[in-house]
């Protein structure tokens, strides 16, 4: 479709008094001046980008510049190109007469300076969301559009005011909102933005300071929320732009940031970094659930990563005795005083394994001292001793003793290796977490003691942490050496240049055997540096989704990639698998956050409630003060109970009835998912939902909390139909 020629309107049959040009004609004059704004800014960027890549990279600054601009018209085109006239969300009609005003995903302007489009996340667009018939924020009226590839294939009027009804409005019996969830659900999360609710909206919109929990049931749109307040706050507060660290949004499973992995883009945002808390050690990747809960539970507490402080510490104490150093056949002692001296050297917060360059560095000052003292003392006053700096350093280098002593001292450490010496040596164990009893003790010893488990994670992180990269220092040590190679031999073809060069090439070649000159011709900055680790922060702000879920050591890892402590914090104490006996408020100041406030969600608008009515006893007989929310759905479906046996010829029907839309098995392993039909564990299902959800055999799921937290999520899963099958 040519949105310059053709209608941006394809309604159905039925809907066709909605196609009244008295109700359209202004919106597809809209439509005409967006298309073709679109058409020209994507040339106009387009040219400017291949300009940016086709001119010189430059240096330094300018070259760093370049790369941002770069990265900046990328996006927009990236973001311009994914939509077309999809980009429109709904429009508002003011009562001060105004011309109506267009919210769409990102903002638009035609070269007039006319404001086609106004950002979502303006506070300019926030009427659009945010008036309620209580409060109309100054609107006579809303519209909403859904679109159905590139065409507008229903609209929604909400009226606020009298002035708003006649000839403006196309009134139906439902808002956008509610008839928005009686479409199909897609693999991957549906576009909401158009219908976010008041409520919901007042989340996305709260600012960023402090830790702001989101507190809802099942269907209360926690995700939804945390997903545009991502996006939101990116855009709109200066104080998380990238420069200043970005925002992280940690989702609970891989199957869960797939499903949302089109929402950030769409909202007009590409610079949030997603992860799961696997993702954020290397070890993650091949980690397994720990088999015994015991052991789980001893290694999620807060103080058991504080461990890994004592555990460094242990291997931070400076040398008791003198130690003898050989320079030019001179001996140099470093007496204990002057090791200690060394040792707080370092600059706070220095990680252990850099720290050490900083040690040496002032061994090598007191080194020096001791030197030249030395010489003065045994020759004359004014001497400054024989050995040239360079020389000196590399003396030093290769005296077996002083190195050895700083290794004992001082060694350089892997994370990996720290953590396993834990599950190894009970002696370094109880020194390091004294308050584990001898059988807690004995109970963390393993066999192999880098069998990493997902309980080992915040440790192996605390630990990378506080320790660094053992190989920067080698890094480093190893260009310093390449780049006095390069001086030397630049000084002696210099040298070699003056000896046979005439006069006034030889004043050339004085200019160049200058320092400043000869600094230029080496590149003292070409470290080779590891590949940046794009999760490791520090971040602006986090956002947590399912974190009632995280342990006390989980939240250790989020905590040090965020100094500023400004979160999102979405969950339900409901659905903890292992129970959630604390308020949101106890629960955060206990693991190290402050400034904490409650946000909540009451509303169900995804379940119906014929499903809700069954789900709701579940969990109340074991959470009687469980947060259910109030369901404001009603599809007349009930439940429905069978046998196992019915498993397939179900899931047949419904494929054959329903042409678009998803289905979700939970709780039969050997079922083989399809392109329309998933199969998952209770855990990975949270988060997402599915016009289907089929339950087998749920109360294998397990007893007690945890058992019935299982079965209460999975029921919720559900936006349609509810299954519940069990073996005979």
């Amino acid at each position: 479709m040519n949105p310059l020629t053709s209608s941006a309107f394809q309604l159905p049959d039925h809907l066709s008094a909605k196609t009244d040009p008295m109700l359209i004609a202004r919106d597809e004059q809209q439509f005409a001046a967006v298309a073709e704004n679109l058409e020209l800014t994507i040339a106009e960027l387009s040219g400017r980008l291949d300009a940016e890549l086709k001119a010189p990279g430059g240096t330094g600054q300018q070259a760093m510049d370049r790369d941002i601009e770069v990265h900046r018209l990328s996006a927009r085109l990236r973001a311009l190109r994914r939509f077309g006239l999809d980009l429109c969300l709904g429009r508002m009609v003011r009562a001060d007469g105004s011309e109506p005003v267009y919210v769409g995903r990102l903002g638009l302007t035609d070269s007039e300076g006319r404001r086609l489009l106004v950002d979502w996340r303006s506070p300019a667009a926030e009427p659009f969301f945010a008036a309620t018939h209580g409060n109309p924020m100054g609107l006579v009226s809303r519209r909403r559009y859904r679109w159905t590839r590139g065409r507008i294939s229903d609209y929604w009027d909400e009226v606020f005011t009298a002035d708003g009804l006649e000839g403006h409005a196309a009134l139906d019996d439902q808002s956008a909102f509610i008839a928005s969830l009686g479409s199909e659900r897609s693999p991957r999360m549906r576009d909401v933005l158009a219908t976010i609710q008041a409520d919901q909206d007042a989340v996305i919109r709260a600012g960023s300071r402090g830790a702001l929990v989101v507190d809802g049931g099942p269907g209360t749109g926690k995700t939804v929320v945390a997903l545009h307040r991502s996006a939101y706050l990116l855009h709109s507060d200066p104080h998380l732009g990238h420069r200043r660290g970005g925002v992280l949004f940690v989702g609970p499973h891989r199957p869960y940031l797939a499903y949302v992995s089109d929402v950030l883009p769409s909202l007009g945002e590409e610079g949030v970094q997603t992860c799961v808390l696997r993702d954020l050690v290397a070890e993650g990747a091949s980690a397994t659930v720990e088999a015994d809960p015991e052991v789980a539970r001893l290694k999620s507490s807060a103080d058991m990563v504080k461990a890994i402080e004592t555990a460094v510490r242990f291997y931070e104490e400076p040398p008791a005795g003198a130690t003898t150093v050989t320079v030019d056949w001179s001996d140099l002692r470093l007496s204990a005083d002057d090791w200690a001296e060394a040792f707080e050297a370092p600059e706070p917060g220095t990680p252990h394994n850099e720290a050490r360059e900083q040690i040496w560095e002032k061994l090598v000052a007191i080194l020096t001292d001791k030197y030249t003292d030395k010489c003065t003392d045994e020759y004359t006053d004014e001497y400054e001793g024989d050995v040239p700096p360079e020389q000196f350093r590399r003396a030093l280098r290769q005296d077996e003793e002083l190195n050895a002593a700083l290794g004992r001292a001082w060694p350089l450490i892997e994370a990996a290796d720290l953590v396993a010496d834990l599950w190894s040596v009970p002696a370094y164990l109880r020194l390091c977490a004294p308050w584990l009893g001898p059988d807690e003790v004995r109970k963390l010893q393993r066999a192999d003691a880098r069998a990493w488990t997902v309980s080992d994670l915040p440790l192996l992180d605390a630990a990378r942490q506080r320790l660094g990269d053992p190989e920067a220092a080698r890094r480093k040590r190893r260009h310093e050496a390449s780049a006095a190679a390069e001086r030397e031999y630049r000084a002696q073809v210099t040298e070699n240049l003056l000896r046979t060069d005439d006069y006034w090439q030889g004043m050339i070649m004085t200019m160049l055997r200058g320092q400043d000159m000869q600094n230029t011709l080496v590149d003292e900055d070409a470290i080779p540096d590891a590949e940046p680790d794009l999760l490791a922060g520090p971040f602006a702000h986090i956002v947590v989704d399912e974190a009632q879920e995280l342990t006390d050591a989980e939240w250790q890892m989020l905590l040090l990639r965020c100094p500023s402590r400004s979160f999102t914090i979405v969950g339900d104490r409901a659905q903890a698998r292992h129970g959630f006996t604390e308020s949101w408020q106890e629960r955060l100041e206990r693991i190290g956050l402050d400034r904490i406030n409650l946000a909540s969600l009451s509303i169900n608008y995804r379940t119906p409630q014929e499903i809700m009515a069954e789900a709701e006893p579940v969990v109340r007989a074991v959470l009687p003060d469980a947060n259910v929310p109030t369901s404001i759905r009603s599809n007349g479906l009930p439940v429905v109970h069978g046998s196992t046996a019915d498993l397939h010829p179900i899931l047949d029907a419904w494929l054959a009835a329903h042409t678009e839309g998803t289905a979700c098995v939970i709780g039969d392993p050997a079922f083989r998912a399809t392109s329309r039909v998933r199969s998952l564990t209770p855990e990975l299902a949270k988060g997402l939902e599915f016009d289907l959800v089929v339950l087998v055999d749920p109360e294998k799921f397990g007893t007690g909390v945890q058992g019935a937290v299982d079965r209460y999520v999975a029921m919720t899963r559900a936006t349609r139909q509810l299954v519940i099958l069990t073996s005979p």
